[in-house]
C-alpha cells in the first residue's frame, strides 16, 4: 500500500500535469518598445528632447545560439503577444514544478524499493572459518 506522502506527491503530480495541458499558444522572447528618428531635419522628431515616431513593438528571442527579432504591429497584436509570452513563463513554471515533484517521487521510491520487506527474514548462514 502506497505512502500517504507518495499518493501526496502523485497527486501534486496530476494537478500539474492537467494545468500544463490547458496551457495555451505560447512563445518565448522580450517584447520591447520603441521609438525612433527618422532623420528629416524639418520632423518633429529632429527637435531636442522629442520622444520620436512609434511606438513600434519588436519581439526578440534566442534561436540556436542567434538573437532574431519580429516586428509586432501596434495594436491588438502587441496584447496577444504579451498574453503568449506570460503563457510561456507560466509553461516554464509547471514544467519545473513537475520535475520537482517528479524528483521526490523517484526519490521516494527508490527509498522504499531499497526497505527490506517486513517479516521476511534474511538468509543468514555462516561460513567455516579459513585456517
Amino acid at each position: 500500500m502506497p505512502q500517504p506522502e507518495l499518493e501526496a506527491l502523485n497527486q501534486q503530480r496530476d494537478q500539474l500535469k492537467t494545468q500544463l495541458a490547458a496551457i495555451g499558444d505560447m512563445r518565448p522572447g522580450s517584447l520591447v518598445q520603441r521609438f525612433r528618428k527618422c532623420g528629416k531635419p524639418s520632423c518633429r522628431c529632429a527637435k531636442k528632447g522629442a520622444q520620436g515616431h512609434g511606438p513600434s513593438y519588436s519581439l526578440t528571442h534566442a534561436v540556436r545560439g542567434k538573437t532574431v527579432t519580429h516586428v509586432i504591429p501596434a495594436g491588438a497584436a502587441v496584447g496577444r503577444t504579451r498574453q503568449q509570452i506570460d503563457e510561456y513563463h507560466r509553461f516554464r513554471q509547471l514544467a519545473q514544478q513537475l520535475i520537482a515533484v517528479s524528483e521526490k517521487i523517484c526519490d521516494l521510491q527508490l527509498r522504499q524499493a531499497a526497505e527490506p520487506e517486513q517479516g521476511v527474514k534474511k538468509n543468514r548462514t555462516r561460513r567455516a572459518a579459513r585456517r
